[in-house]
This record gives C-alpha cells, sequence and structure tokens, in this order.
C-alpha cells in the first residue's frame, strides 16, 4: 500500500506511540483488502463504548492511547454506552457505573464527542460523497444508502484509529464499483409499518449476506422506515448499502423474490415471548428521532403506564434537547426517556426484565442472547397500547 512521506514516519514511530499504533491498524487493514493508499475522512464514529460488551482489557488500551497524547484529526463520535445519566445509573450497581464512567474519560482525553447515539447523522448534515469511518452498523447502512455517504463498516478499534489519523484505507464502500448494486429483491406485498421494514432487513441479511441490494416499493418509504430496514439487514449480514432504483434501470444482475409470508415467517422467530405480557415496553433503536419522539409523546399524554410494566424510550442527548416538551411529556406518563444508552448494551436483566416488547427487530433478534430476554416485536402504536391505558 502506498504511503506518503508523512504517513511512513508516523508508521516508522516518528510522530509518537500512539500516532504509530494507529497507522499500524490502517495499514494493516488496508493490506488485508488490497487498499492502495489511505484517503482522508470527514468523521469518524466509534463503537465498543458500552462496558457490558467492551468489558475490562480494552480500557487500558484506551487509557495507553490517552497516556501517549493521542488526539482525533477529525470530528469523532461515540455510540451509546450500558446507562444513562440518572435512570438507571440509580438502579443499577456502582461498580458498573464506575467502570463505564472510566471508558468515557479516556475517550473524552482524546477528543471524541461524547455524543452517545447510534444516529450520529441526527447531530449535524451529512455530507452527500463524504468520506467516513463509522463503526455503528446501523448507521453505516443508513448513511451509505439514504444519505448518499461513503463509509466502510469499521470495527470499534479501526474507526478510533481513522478518527486519529484522520485517514482510512481506499478499499470496499469507498471505491465507486464496489457500491454497484449486484442483486435485485422484489418484494411481493406492501409493509405496512417501521416494524415490517425491521422484519424485512433481517430476513434480508441472513440471505444477502454481503450482496448489494437494489430495492423495489421503499422510492417513497418514510426515513424512520428506512432507519429500522437499515439496522436489521446490518444485524444479519455484512450488507453495507442497498439502492432503491427501479428493476427496468437494473439488467443482467440476480433476482431474489420475497414473499409476505416470509416475513410472516421472520416475524414469528423474533418474537420469542410465550405470553404478550412485558416487563419492559422500549421504543428507541435506533435511537429516535424528532419526528419519532413527537409521534410517541402525542400517543401517550393524557395516559397512564400501566402498573408492573417499565416503559423506555431511548434516544441522544441532541435529539432530546430539541423535544424537550415531549421528553416531558413521555415522562408524566411514568415512562422514562433514555439518553446515551441503549437497551441492546444495557444491563437489563439485572433489573428483573425477561420479556422486552419492541417496534425493533434488531432489538427482538438481540435480546435472547445479549439481554437474556424474551422478545415480543410488534408496531410501535401496539407497544404504545400495551404501555399505557388512557
Amino acid at each position: 500500500m502506498y504511503l506518503t512521506r508523512e504517513e511512513e514516519r508516523t508508521l516508522n514511530g516518528e510522530n509518537g506511540w500512539a500516532n504509530q499504533t494507529c497507522m499500524k491498524i490502517l495499514v494493516r487493514l488496508g493490506e488485508l483488502f488490497h487498499a492502495e493508499k489511505l484517503i482522508p475522512i470527514t468523521s469518524a464514529h466509534v463503537s465498543g463504548i458500552s462496558y457490558k460488551t467492551l468489558g475490562d482489557a480494552p480500557i487500558e488500551y484506551l487509557k495507553a492511547l490517552a497516556d501517549a497524547d493521542a488526539k482525533v484529526k477529525v470530528k469523532a463520535t461515540l455510540n451509546p454506552q450500558s446507562l444513562d445519566p440518572t435512570y438507571l445509573t440509580g438502579k443499577l450497581p456502582k461498580d458498573l457505573k464506575q467502570k463505564q464512567l472510566e471508558i468515557l474519560k479516556q475517550f473524552n482525553r482524546m477528543g471524541l464527542t461524547e455524543s452517545l447515539t447510534c444516529t450520529p447523522y441526527y447531530l449535524s448534515k451529512t455530507k452527500q460523497g463524504s468520506h467516513m469511518a463509522w463503526a455503528e452498523s446501523s448507521a453505516v447502512v443508513y448513511s451509505n444508502s439514504v444519505l448518499g455517504a461513503w463509509t466502510n463498516r469499521e470495527g470499534g478499534p479501526s474507526a478510533l484509529a481513522a478518527a486519529i489519523i484522520g485517514k482510512t484505507p481506499e478499499y470496499g464502500i469507498h471505491k465507486p464499483e464496489n457500491r454497484q448494486p449486484n442483486i435485485q429483491v422484489n418484494l411481493r406485498g406492501k409493509l405496512q409499518n417501521e416494524t415490517d421494514f425491521g422484519i424485512l432487513g433481517i430476513h434480508l441479511g441472513k440471505l444477502l449476506r454481503d450482496k448489494i441490494p437494489t430495492i423495489n416499493e421503499l422510492k417513497d418509504a418514510p426515513r424512520d422506515s428506512l432507519k429500522q430496514l437499515s439496522a436489521a439487514i446490518a444485524t444479519t449480514g455484512m450488507t453495507n448499502m442497498f439502492h432503491f432504483t427501479p428493476t427496468s434501470e437494473r439488467k443482467k444482475i440476480e433476482r431474489l423474490n420475497v414473499e409476505l409470508k416470509d416475513l410472516k415467517h421472520t416475524k414469528e422467530e423474533l418474537s420469542t415471548a410465550s405470553d404478550r405480557k412485558p416487563d419492559l415496553v422500549f421504543l428507541g433503536c435506533p435511537h429516535c428521532s424528532v419526528n419519532e419522539m413527537k409521534k410517541i409523546a402525542q400517543s401517550v399524554r393524557g395516559k397512564r403506564v400501566k402498573h408492573g410494566i417499565e416503559f423506555w424510550v431511548c434516544t441522544s442527548c441532541h435529539v432530546r434537547e430539541k423535544t424537550q416538551d415531549c421528553a416531558e411529556e413521555i415522562e408524566r406518563s411514568g415512562g422514562h426517556v433514555l439518553t446515551g444508552v441503549c437497551t441492546v448494551v444495557s444491563w437489563t436483566e439485572k433489573l428483573g426484565i425477561k420479556t422486552i416488547m419492541t417496534n425493533s427487530a434488531k432489538t427482538a433478534y438481540y435480546a435472547p442472547t445479549l439481554s437474556k430476554a424474551e422478545a415480543i416485536l410488534a408496531p410501535t402504536r401496539e407497544c404504545l397500547k400495551t404501555a399505557v391505558e388512557g
């Protein structure tokens, strides 16, 4: 892989151990995927923030980088952590909070923005055609497909290395020829709600693997529904983007037909709960948008959360600040608006939560393994009906 003189100096350690370590990661990654060079990026988004999923060992690595004066060279944001600043912090053991704060401290020392969200594209406008290094898979698919950005699906360490160097290897989705669709998905039926889009994503992810589809019937789909599709398709496969191009404009590529009965079967597989009585009703995976916060607040106005049910709505601090009146409405009903955290990477099992009802196919997929809980997958309207009563 070609390196400039400055990049070579960094690789040789002339710009310090931290930069050398990060450059080694990027060069090794580039060589692995036959990249010809490094290219500048406009932003990075780092995953592996939750102490639940990260564990203890990587903390020492982060501390070593920060101690060696590692600093990000581009705008760099963080994925959700395992706790929110108020509600869950008071319910879970102090040692979990301390470990989580230690992780955030090291990222803060390196200059990363404590965004703590899986939807960094809500923080500021993502420019079409901009090269990035993002590690949150749902955000990668959404940004490539809906926003027209260019990013591979990074791992947490490579996204952090790219943030510190300000560059990433030019391979994969960063090259135009690798962004072309190579399979046509013909959806035979109409998707009714955002949960159906997620179910489609789970189904397609298993079949597509790393293929890039063009999917009919998506042209006028709401962005919140496309967000659910993006999150789910990345959950079960390695697809990094999809297209909306009509079938007639794409020739000589593989065809895949999807029937509504296929989606019904997938939903049945995701709904693992033996009954319909959840301990937790959860909305906000990926984090809620301004539009979703408004809809939820309007739906719960004048109602109360049912006794014995937890009702959580997860979003970013950024979106909460823009919808403070909505957050207050939700909390007046007895719900909790949690910022900076996601149920998938939190400690729900320590709170005795054994059944989670959600509109997110991604959450339903991960609930049995990461949350040790059964799942009930249902559209937002049904989730809200279960959580609150007039």
